[in-house]
């Protein structure tokens, strides 16, 4: 029987092994465009990202850029001839089919891949409805809109879908129960599923009539139902009844949740992330039916991406602009606080107006808040930065703005806070608030320097979970996170 240490030598690195390329169609065939590596294989592969059985090993997934037809090819240097009681070599096609991590159409031949290619050329046009054009600085964008009942829509994300647990932590197809370990796929509910579609846009190099579409990056969005309790609080009469006919679930209100968003490796860092956030955010902004904008279990950096967006958007809003410390508040010895904000008591019809969801609106008002803050006292990751000596009135400021993060924080956290002795309670609220002024004093500069990008350029970019403090609302979940840049 082989010892471990040779069969170690036929374990490939999943991560390493796997490259994934964009094809441009021509009439010649296909002409690479970028390729990459994924981020994360263990949702494919298993949680040691290792495929047995081969050296060399070589997992070759290319996509059409247009239409994102993927193709498969495997090749190795050698592939073990397991002795008995050795496990087989990993049937790397049969993962991925069985999985349904690949639609069929991915495991063809090589030549039909090519010669469809050849015939499609340019002759291609996304699938749902153009929902922007966007002049961006190297060249036009567009994000085409479609749900998910489409079938073409359908097609295309059961194509793209694959780039989830690939760069996604955790991340898990539409309607793929998390809890079953069966692969199977239940989109009932594929009407409550919107798509956005990210492409770069130029002239046919083969029909200059015609657009040449490259894929840059997708999201998706679900609509929960949005319970309104009427005010004030009614009976029904005694001889109501439910409404006749259809009832179009379109039409009602809604909490909108963007589940899965994703802009490919070789377009990250362009300002793509920003864009296509903005772009669903404005939409769902002006969207009649939806009340709160909510995202799902969002990463560090797509955190970052959000609050620089959501803080340009409310710092437009003269309402939230003029939220702003009352520093004529005397903070009382014991008892409750006063308020703290001038014009506290409209902070919540800002909310609303703006449709961001409670914790984010707090966290975003928390960053207004410190930036107004005199710089003798405002947290700052430049070290060496000269800075006057904070005034009495400074150090004033400074407490009325920590007691508002601090009144959050226990907010959020007061069952786990309860189990704690007061004065580790205290401690732990001090050393997450130290950890909310760092968080936020590099957001604030990384806004600045968007705004400050904005100011020279039609396009700005970004892409990983927060501490004590944060976590959205729960919601029945749609098993996906989300990724960016």
């Amino acid at each position: 029987m082989a010892s471990v240490q040779d069969l170690e030598e036929w374990m490939q690195d999943a991560s390493s092994a796997l490259s994934i390329s964009l094809v441009s169609p021509t009439a010649s065939g296909v002409k690479p465009i970028a390729t990459f590596h994924p981020k994360f294989t263990y949702p494919i592969f298993g949680d040691d990202e290792k495929v047995f059985g081969y050296k060399d090993l070589k997992i070759s997934l290319r996509f059409r850029a247009n239409d994102m037809r993927p193709h498969l090819h495997t090749a190795y240097g050698k592939k073990l001839k397991p002795s008995p009681g050795v496990e087989e070599p990993t049937d790397v096609v049969g993962v991925l089919d069985e999985g349904h991590h690949l639609p069929k159409i991915a495991f063809a031949k090589g030549s039909d891949f090519e010669n469809g290619s050849k015939q499609l050329g340019d002759n291609y046009t996304p699938p749902g409805k153009l929902h922007a054009t966007i002049d961006g600085a190297d060249g036009q964008y567009e994000v085409w809109r479609g749900n998910l009942d489409d079938a073409a829509v359908r097609q295309l994300n059961t194509r793209v879908q694959i780039f989830v647990p690939l760069f996604i932590e955790g991340g898990s197809y539409i309607g793929q129960d998390t809890e079953s370990d069966a692969p199977d796929i239940n989109i009932s509910d594929a009407d409550r599923w919107t798509l956005f579609f990210l492409y770069k846009t130029q002239p046919s190099d083969i029909q200059p009539e015609k657009k040449s579409y490259t894929f840059v990056g997708y999201s998706t969005v679900y609509r929960f139902f949005y319970f309104q309790p009427p005010t004030p609080p009614q009976s029904p009469k005694a001889d109501w009844e439910l409404p006749e006919g259809h009832i179009d679930l379109a039409e009602l209100p809604c909490r909108t949740r963007l589940s899965q968003f994703i802009i490919l490796p070789p377009f990250q860092g362009q300002g793509n992330g920003h864009l296509l956030y903005k772009t669903i955010f404005d939409y769902y902004h002006k969207h009649p039916q939806t009340h709160e904008f909510t995202v799902e279990n969002p990463s560090e950096v797509f955190d970052d991406l959000r609050d620089i967006c959501d803080l340009t958007f409310l710092k437009a809003m003269p309402e939230f602009r003029a939220l702003r410390l009352d520093s004529s508040v005397t903070i009382p010895k014991s008892g409750p606080l006063p308020a703290l904000i001038l014009g506290a008591d409209i902070t919540e019809d800002v909310r609303k107006k703006a449709k961001i969801a409670p914790r984010q609106f707090a966290r975003v008002l928390e960053m207004h808040l410190m930036s107004q803050l005199p710089l003798s006292v405002r947290p700052s990751l430049d070290l060496d930065a000269i800075v006057p000596e904070p005034t009495k009135a400074d150090k004033h400021e400074e407490r009325l703005w920590q007691l508002i993060v601090k009144q959050r924080l226990y907010k959020h956290n007061r069952e786990l806070l309860a189990q704690i002795d007061q004065s580790e309670r205290i401690e732990k609220l001090r050393e997450t608030l130290t950890g909310v002024e760092l968080e936020y004093a590099r957001v604030l500069a990384a806004h600045e320097r968007a705004m400050s990008h904005t100011k020279t350029s039609p396009r700005g970019g970004s892409n990983g979970k927060r501490k004590l403090d944060e976590a959205e609302p729960a919601e029945p979940s749609k098993k996906a996170r989300v990724e960016d840049e």
